[in-house]
């Protein structure tokens, strides 16, 4: 595995640790949050915990446990630290080293979420060289939100990106992807309380099209 997988969304609250389970149950992956801001509910690396049933799948501490849900350089400034890309990176690099299983990046907000002063989400995608996948939930306004993170993908160039569709709303997935250019690995369909039986099914259903993903070239 040369390259990370990166999850990602078009906002907060749209589903990323959900198909980020789905993800690393279907490809057999580890699993890490770099960054997790906020401590008042369970983390989603707990969260991802109790979604995988695999037997192969190991999931991975935070690197930052920041005790503010805020924006990642709000948080860590709270808590009197300093996010850096280059630790993030090189911690991600002696995972990959120590297996040959997938590496799954949840990231924390959108792709313009500020870790630090000077660096954002889409810095640290670019750092570590990984393949994204876009989540998007359908909602009022999503359509905006979806083709505005797509522009900033496509305006940094170099970036094998997809897209996962979460919930439903109306039917626009299809809009979406002619117009952004991307294209989709498929959508979870709502759950309101996803266990560990739906991401195993889930997982089935989008395995050989997540396979390919992270198998193919830099060709979008």
């Amino acid at each position: 595995m040369d390259a990370p997988v990166f999850i990602t969304g078009i906002g907060t609250g749209v589903g990323k640790t959900i198909a980020s389970a789905i993800i690393t149950e279907a490809l057999g992956g580890h699993y890490w949050k770099p960054v997790q801001a906020g401590l008042d509910e369970s983390t989603d690396t707990e969260r991802i915990k109790t979604l995988i049933s695999n037997p192969v799948s190991q999931v991975h501490e935070e690197l930052y446990l920041l005790t503010l849900p805020a924006s990642p350089h709000l948080a860590a400034r709270k808590d009197h630290l300093q996010i850096d890309i280059d630790t993030i990176c090189q911690r991600a690099h002696e995972m990959m080293e120590k297996s040959l299983n997938p590496l799954i990046i949840e990231g924390a907000g959108g792709l313009l979420v500020p870790l630090n002063e000077n660096e954002k989400v889409l810095d640290l995608v670019v750092a570590l060289k990984a393949k994204l996948i876009i989540v998007s939930r359908n909602y009022l306004g999503s359509i905006n939100h979806s083709l505005l993170t797509a522009e900033k993908i496509k305006s940094t160039g170099n970036i094998s990106a997809r897209w996962i569709f979460n919930d439903h709303f109306m039917n626009y997935e299809d809009e979406i992807v002619k117009w952004s250019g991307i294209d989709s690995l498929g959508s979870i369909p709502f759950n309101a309380a996803p266990d560990t039986s739906f991401v195993s099914s889930q997982a089935r259903r989008l395995k050989s099209a997540l396979t390919h993903f992270v198998k193919v070239g830099l060709a979008t």
